[in-house]
Parts: C-alpha cells; structure tokens; sequence
C-alpha cells in the first residue's frame, strides 16, 4: 500500500475556493499531541519551481541521531494551481506525494519548509501533509504568520507566535544572534518536541539539516530537467 492509494490527484482542488473548503473539511483531522516511540528517522521535503511551472519536489530521510543522508527520492510534475497566500499546499503537495511514494520505508517524522498551525486557516501545508500520511510533522519557516516578541539571543530561546490571541507555534533561536525560525505543529507531535527536534536538526546552521539538503537536491534537479 502507498500513500498515492488515498490521494486522488484528478479530483485535486483548481480554485482558491475549491482549496479553502478542503482545508475547512481536514483541519479537524489535525491530532497536536506526541505519539509515542522515538524518531529513529527524520526527512526533509522541498520543492523548487521554474518560471514555466515545472517542479521538483524532493525529500530527503536523515537518521535522527547521526543526520546522516539514508535515502532520498525526487519528483517531477507541473504545477497548474494558481499562486495564493495560505493555499501553497495544493502547489506542492501532488508532487510531493509522488516522492513520498517512492521510499523504501516510511520516514517517523516529515519537516516542512513550511507552515503547520501558524497559518490563518490552522491548516498549512505541514497539517495537509501530516493528515494526507499520517506521520508525525513539522512546519518550519522562514517567514511568520502572525505575532511574536523577538526571542533572547542564545540558542534554544523561543518565544510564542499568536494569531488572534491563540498560541500557533515558536519563533525559535537556531543559532545565537542569528534570526529565529518559526515552527508549528503539522499532525501528531507537540510544539514542545518539535522545538527539540528543530534543535537537534541545527547543530551548525540556521536551517534544519532536513530542509537544507532536500532545498539543495530539488533545485539541482530543477536545473538538470530544465537543461535536459
């Protein structure tokens, strides 16, 4: 069985409207607690576009405890989804889960580059993956939606990103005096152990090794299909 097997991408939303009612009908789904066993394996998705809209959408799988590259597999498709704040998901995610699908093994937790709760629907494209798989998932972005105090200086500092008064995730320190991150819950993880896995996936740079390695693989492939 894969993933694919539940995701018809025929009857995938093509309108702004179409794509808010999806988010409306799964954002129930979204579990925010911690499941239990560890995170033996940890990947990193990213896609990369071209003008013309082809993407390629990779992932990256890591063992948790060394980072070191096991596996990785790369998509390629069109995006046809029009370009719409809060709506990234139904851009990527068809591509996406086409790379997902051709894994060995399913990963114990999926980081996104990307948003989970911290988005104004609670839906970002992390909870869309996180419910779409049922893995344990993360959102981590470079940009915030929402309100956050700057957090201290120091690694491991993080402060409360709020959205109408709601606590949505952690603008988090990666590296000291270095610009925070911002990290939400995508599905069946808590924000506390998200943070500690982001830190654990950053012990030389601001980004989380996941996302860095499967940034770098899909635009290298991007630019080989374009060039082919």
């Amino acid at each position: 069985m894969t993933w694919l097997e539940h995701f018809d991408e025929d009857a995938w939303p093509s309108t702004p409207d179409a794509a808010i009612a999806v988010q409306d009908e799964l954002r129930p789904k979204v579990e925010t607690t911690r499941q239990a066993g560890e995170f033996g394996t940890i990947a990193g998705l990213d896609s990369a576009y071209a003008e013309t809209g082809e993407v390629a959408a990779a992932v990256v799988v890591l063992r948790a405890n060394t980072l070191e590259t096991i596996e990785s597999a790369v998509a390629h498709g069109t995006s046809n989804f029009p370009y719409h704040p809060g709506l990234l998901a139904f851009r990527e995610l068809p591509t996406t889960m086409r790379a997902l699908a051709q894994l060995d093994a399913a990963p114990d937790l999926l980081v996104c580059d990307a948003q989970g709760l911290a988005h104004p629907r609670r839906f970002g494209l992390a909870c869309h993956l996180g419910v779409l798989t049922g893995i344990p998932t993360i959102g981590v972005a470079k940009s915030v939606w929402g309100d956050y105090r700057e957090p201290g200086p120091e690694r491991g500092a993080r402060t409360d990103i709020t959205i109408d008064g709601e606590v949505v995730g952690s603008a988090l320190r990666t590296r000291t005096d270095v610009k925070p991150v911002f990290v939400s819950v995508g599905h069946r993880i808590d924000l506390d152990t998200a943070c500690a896995q982001v830190l654990a996936l950053t012990p030389r740079y601001r980004l989380p090794e996941t996302t860095r390695r499967a940034d770098s693989l899909c635009r290298a492939e991007l630019r080989a299909a374009l060039g082919a």
